[in-house]
């Protein structure tokens, strides 16, 4: 984890609400708080908020939290495949 004094918001996972809700609760067990950007609006609306309606539903944790989380959700794609 970075030591830094500013506080930024880092997408690190784009999708369905399901999959979104998914990487937020693995990374909620990771010790990770994470909350969900356009959950409403890119389930009823995904092409508003992505093109072609793909990856509408964003998953947003901490600058500082973003190097773990990116390990979480690889692991998280790696076991989709």
């Amino acid at each position: 984890m970075k030591t830094n004094d500013s506080i930024e918001p880092v997408e690190v996972f784009a999708g369905t609400t399901l999959q979104a809700e998914m990487v937020k609760s693995i990374l909620g067990d990771a010790g990770i708080q994470a909350y969900l950007k356009d959950e409403i609006i890119g389930t009823l609306l995904p092409w508003w908020t992505a093109s072609g309606g793909v990856g509408s539903v964003k998953v947003i944790v901490s600058n500082q939290d973003m190097e773990q989380a990116q390990l979480v959700v690889q692991g998280y794609e790696k076991n989709l495949k």
